[in-house]
């Protein structure tokens, strides 16, 4: 069993190749800014892409919210991330929350979100650096920078528009409104909606579909889906055609087309 790491602000398990991390800073509404969940959510991307266990990983969180994103009264008291000089601040966020959409970017497993609450700013951005997005009735959900006189400084400029297009996340950044749950769910920003007692297990149900499937096999095609947003069509079919030699040369493919062909199911080994 791979050893767990060592989180402060959130809750982290793994059952059957799933993963669950759980922020528990309810008292500020789960913000990334002002606590320690910058550093959990990277510890686990590190951890999960260094575990052979692990297939799928759930982020969701404790309380009434997924995330407030920053700190607002930290803003205003000039604390934390947004303390000192501009060449300060600047680095601050560089080494602060920047960290989260570079280690985001470079988990090597699905990751879905199971969006409890108010997903606001930098918590909106965390979900969409999310591969799959679940909502309910309770979900809320803003590209609120703009209304407190700042930018996404998070990279949310960049998540946002790959997956509404640019006209939309142009409008959203730059009004700064709040979405609810039925139109994020016309938007494309959530793939389901479903009720709020639901939301875990409908959650834990696509992850236990993707952790059944062949190990190596779930990382490459998230590797490749990945790969895909920024390469030439030419460029993806070369690393597709390398891929795919690895793939038919593992012990699970042929373990999947035998156990097709004997009508049975699979016992993939990650090999």
């Amino acid at each position: 069993m791979s050893i767990l790491p060592t989180l402060t602000d959130a809750k982290l398990k793994l059952e059957n190749r799933v993963a669950t991390l759980t922020f528990q800073r309810d008292d500020v509404r789960n913000a990334l800014t002002g606590t320690a969940l910058i550093d959990d959510i990277v510890e686990t991307a590190n951890w999960v892409n260094n575990s052979d266990e692990v297939s799928v990983l759930i982020m969701t969180g404790d309380g009434k919210g997924f995330s407030s994103g920053g700190n607002v009264k930290d803003m205003r008291d000039g604390q934390g991330l947004f303390g000192g000089s501009i060449a300060e601040m600047q680095e601050q966020y560089r080494k602060g929350i920047q960290r989260i959409p570079m280690a985001m970017d470079g988990i090597e497993v699905p990751v879905i979100a199971a969006v409890n609450g108010a997903a606001i700013g930098a918590g909106f951005d965390l979900c969409n650096m999310c591969d799959i997005r679940i909502g309910c009735p309770e979900t809320l959900l803003g590209e609120t920078f703009i209304n407190l006189g700042i930018i996404p400084g998070d990279g949310g400029a960049w998540f946002l528009q790959r997956i509404v297009g640019y006209q939309r996340a142009a409008e959203l950044t730059l009004t700064g409104r709040l979405v609810k749950a039925e139109e994020a769910l016309q938007l494309n920003i959530l793939m389901e909606l479903v009720d709020s007692d639901q939301l875990l297990p409908r959650a834990q149900e696509i992850a236990a579909q993707i952790a059944d499937k062949p190990p190596r096999g779930v990382r490459m095609s998230k590797r490749l889906l990945k790969a895909a947003q920024r390469m030439e069509l030419r460029d993806l079919l070369d690393m597709s055609a390398s891929m795919q030699a690895v793939s038919h040369s593992m012990d699970d493919h042929g373990e999947a087309v035998n156990a097709f062909l004997d009508k049975r199911k699979p016992e993939f080994k990650g090999t």
